[in-house]
């Protein structure tokens, strides 16, 4: 079979359609990941044990399970419960919980490298917890943990193909749409993997300048 470039340019835009589903899909995927981790991390930290255990058990689980399987308990077993999503929102959940717990242990290390004079510093200075967190210990461990949360953005935008399992119309279901209305898998296959590596290139400069900006 030869590549048609001719059918090629002529299924592109929707591809296109579909990538544009795929990037909306990774930044509310990452930005509940950012904010979820921030969350966990808080709660993995905290002197109180009814919080920390559940946090840690949850950390533990989602990472020792596949999305896919976290995607499928979402879409599929959440509305036994009552709560009923649509495949994009259960997607994009997913995705969330999923990074969310990875966003956490990075939050963690940037907690950890803040040093101890600057913990010392706010309790001499008798700042509050609240304002010790806020002020002080967490813009500097946010500081230090863009570059890594930049990777994550880059790894679950790679992810996303697995939520044409739930139909999403992101770009693999583009594609295999396209595929199955005329039997040519092989422009519509080879194509998405050009926008993924298009878009993966551009987003690697993006953050390694984004990590120069954080070192200055």
């Amino acid at each position: 079979m030869t590549f048609d470039l001719a059918y090629a340019l002529q299924i592109l835009p929707r591809l296109l359609e579909g990538a544009l589903v795929t990037i909306q899909a990774t930044l509310g995927g990452m930005a509940f990941a950012v904010i979820g981790g921030l969350l966990l991390v808080i709660a993995r930290l905290s002197r109180f044990a009814i919080v920390r255990y559940p946090a840690a058990f949850f950390v533990e689980f989602v990472r020792s399970t596949p999305l896919v399987i976290q995607l499928f308990l979402v879409f599929y077993v959440f509305p036994r419960y009552g709560v009923v999503l649509s495949p994009f929102v259960a997607g994009v959940l997913a995705l969330g919980l999923h990074y969310s717990c990875y966003t956490s242990e990075v939050y963690r290390a940037g907690i950890a490298a803040v040093p101890k004079g600057q913990w010392e510093a706010a309790v001499a200075l008798n700042f509050s917890l609240s304002r010790t967190w806020l002020r002080i210990i967490l813009p500097q461990a946010v500081r230090s943990s863009v570059p890594v949360l930049g990777n994550y953005l880059i790894a679950m935008f790679k992810e996303t193909p697995v939520l044409f399992t739930i139909s999403v119309h992101e770009l693999l279901f583009a594609a295999l749409s396209e595929a199955t209305q005329s039997y040519r898998y092989y422009e519509p296959i080879t194509l998405v993997g050009l926008i993924f590596l298009v878009i993966s290139l551009v987003s690697s400069v993006a953050v390694r300048r984004l990590e120069k900006l954080a070192r200055d």
